[in-house]
């Protein structure tokens, strides 16, 4: 059996990832007057007259909704909410075995924007935290932005948590190239979520500009090419559009191999096997390879080395350097809701990086991340954000 087989037999076996079990015995009529009628009706007319009690007295306090309209699930595209709850119920056991979350998937049969950002809304007070989840680009923009009202944090890991990920893996790749952030030029092949998030937070959007990890140049490539403000084919997408006015302040032109001529840095959250030797060859000295695709990187490891590559990262578990969230969304949350947050600022983010980038000691080319199965590094994030968030 392959790793799909394995996975589905055990889902089977067991019935999906999570169950729901209580916290207070119910083994007499005095449990049962506790739990429920009549002691419970103390608890709820404390909320009712005063609502912030709703964090002491309820699962608020440590719990995260999960939501989804599985239009964007991981490499697999649209296939829909029913389809997407395994990869939910996969997140929810995460925040539990990493930072003691209690999570719950939310899958919905709807994919209008609108409708979404409704749906979260009227679930709101149940939850501590709000992680939007496989949502497509560009709506997967305006429902974060519209919910950073709700008074609890609103995160959207695809964008955010892959962002952060990439810059902690960075901060420690400099230090072994020799070169600093703000020397380097870096071009991102994908201008979806994590793409703009990533050019986002190596650009320092949202903080005072002049900051030693921002990087200096970058330029985003889609399917068509480098992306700029005079590129036609986004005139009609205000994302994007935003994006190239962010980035490529030179107007430069051309396709993904003229973008890597004397780059430092390929960042890929695209798709397979896009990359090439004879492009890495092209580069800067040492260059910097982080191939996320999944399941199969723009370039595999092994080639970019030999072409060359000082540093490689990929999203994969099986090579060194994995890039994956797990590093970052269990402790951003814990952090988040240990401090009461309202929502999850910039700042806050680019701590959570620079903590885990110092969770490695001494990095080293094969070793610039933690592993994803180190289960203390969520709770150094989360000191990090809950730092900066009670600040």
């Amino acid at each position: 059996m392959d790793i799909f087989d394995l996975s589905i037999d055990a889902h089977q076996k067991l019935g999906g990832k999570l169950e729901i079990r209580s916290k207070i015995p119910i083994n007499s009529r005095d449990d049962l007057s506790i739990a429920y009628t009549p002691g419970v009706a103390g608890p709820c007319l404390e909320i009712a007259k005063n609502p912030e009690r709703v964090f002491d007295l309820t699962i608020k306090k440590n719990t995260v909704a999960i939501v989804s309209d599985g239009s964007a699930v991981l490499g697999l595209g649209n296939i829909g909410p029913e389809a997407a709850i395994p990869v939910m119920e996969g997140k929810a056991i995460l925040l539990k075995e990493y930072a003691d979350i209690d999570a719950f998937p939310i899958c919905l049969t709807t994919q209008n924007t609108h409708e979404i950002i409704e749906t979260v809304r009227r679930i709101a007070p149940v939850f501590g935290g709000i992680n939007l989840e496989d949502i497509s680009a560009p709506r997967c923009f305006q429902i974060e932005r519209e919910l950073q009202d709700l008074g609890i944090p609103v995160f959207h890991d695809d964008q955010h948590g892959t962002a952060i990920t990439l810059l902690g893996a960075l901060i420690n790749a400099s230090k072994l190239v020799g070169k600093p952030l703000n020397d380097m030029k870096v071009v991102i092949n994908g201008a979806g979520a994590a793409g703009t998030a990533i050019a986002e937070i190596l650009l320092g959007i949202g903080h005072d500009s002049g900051h030693d990890y921002c990087v200096k140049e970058i330029l985003v490539c889609d399917t068509k090419g480098i992306i700029s403000t005079k590129t036609v084919s986004i005139e009609d997408n205000p994302e994007k559009f935003k994006l190239a006015a962010l980035t490529n302040t030179n107007h430069v032109t051309g396709n993904l191999t003229d973008a890597m001529d004397g780059a430092d840095v390929f960042i890929g959250v695209s798709v397979a096997n896009v990359v090439t030797q004879d492009m890495i060859r092209k580069m800067g000295p040492k260059p910097i390879i982080f191939a996320l695709a999944n399941p199969i990187p723009e370039i595999m490891p092994d080639k970019a080395k030999a072409a060359g590559a000082y540093i490689v990262g990929t999203g994969r578990s099986d090579f060194n350097n994995q890039v994956n969230n797990v590093l970052i969304f269990p402790g951003i949350f814990r952090g988040a809701i240990d401090a009461r947050a309202k929502r999850i600022t910039p700042r806050m983010k680019l701590e959570a990086a620079y903590a885990l980038a110092a969770c490695v000691e001494t990095p080293t080319v094969d070793y610039i991340l933690p592993s994803v199965l180190d289960k203390t590094v969520a709770y150094r994030v989360a000191k990090a954000v809950e730092l900066v968030a009670r600040k």
